[in-house]
């Protein structure tokens, strides 16, 4: 990671890694293209303007001490992404994608934030679900704390028009605020049960506990399953995932994802 600090931002040396191909996958929801080049977002209440520009990726507003607590972890630069894709291009497909979209890396998000995202995001459709999270923080001043939700009720939260997926916020941050569930726990749990756990909460089917695991705790062993990667897995894995993506199956995923659905 070679970076350098100017007038307050910092100019990250731009090697694998693209805006596009990262904030606009559907890993996460709450950033917004606001120029050809630019984006602004947050982690957590933390916001950030990050631009593409010529051979830096520049992030505007940012102290070097800011940068290297949360977004150099956010945005994964301590993985060398130039090794995983050499390591995953053992497999033709996976080569085929990993140069289609070479600038993909892994969100490290928040683990409630995570969580709450893709609750949401179940049946649903991005710009719906920016809508639904983009209500939820307005009325909150920020992404409220499971502490905060678990007072509210379905009824109370129909100002975010989620529909059925109200009740299951709810439950979810009832379960944290009452100890009955800990997203620290979970993460540092082996896979089963850590799915098993999550799957505990109403609403927490096989999907959607992977989407958590993997962006939310950084368990790369992670491998969610939509209507994209089954069609990967029946036209090009009918006999399972190559050897190369062991332990990181949910980083090569994000390879797979983006290169089927724009083929």
């Amino acid at each position: 990671m070679k970076y350098f600090s100017k007038d307050n931002n910092i100019y990250l040396t731009r090697q694998d890694f693209d805006l596009d191909e990262t904030l606009d996958c559907g890993q996460a929801f709450r950033w917004e293209k606001t120029g050809e080049n630019t984006y602004k977002g947050f982690y957590l209440n933390t916001p950030l303007t990050i631009s593409n520009e010529g051979k830096y990726i520049i992030f505007y507003e940012t102290d070097e001490e800011t940068f290297l607590k949360v977004w150099a972890d956010y945005f994964d630069l301590y993985t060398d992404y130039s090794v995983m894709k050499n390591r995953f291009s053992q497999d033709e497909t996976l080569k085929k994608a990993c140069e289609f979209a070479s600038g993909i890396r892994l969100l490290k998000q928040d683990k409630w934030e995570a969580l709450c995202s893709f609750i949401i995001s179940q049946n649903n459709n991005i710009p719906r679900i920016k809508g639904i999270i983009s209500r939820l923080c307005e009325h909150y001043g920020g992404f409220p704390t499971y502490s905060q939700l678990s007072k509210e009720t379905p009824e109370s939260l129909s100002f975010l028009r989620a529909g059925f997926r109200a009740k299951y916020l709810v439950d979810a941050s009832q379960k944290l605020e009452s100890g009955q569930l800990s997203l620290e726990e979970i993460s540092k749990t082996d896979i089963e049960t850590a799915r098993k756990m999550l799957m505990t909460i109403k609403g927490v089917g096989p999907k959607v506990a992977e989407c958590a695991l993997l962006y939310g705790m950084y368990r790369t062993e992670a491998f969610p399953v939509d209507v994209w990667i089954k069609r990967v897995l029946e036209n090009y894995y009918p006999k399972g995932l190559p050897e190369c993506v062991k332990g990181v199956e949910g980083i090569a995923q994000q390879y797979l994802f983006h290169y089927i659905r724009n083929l």
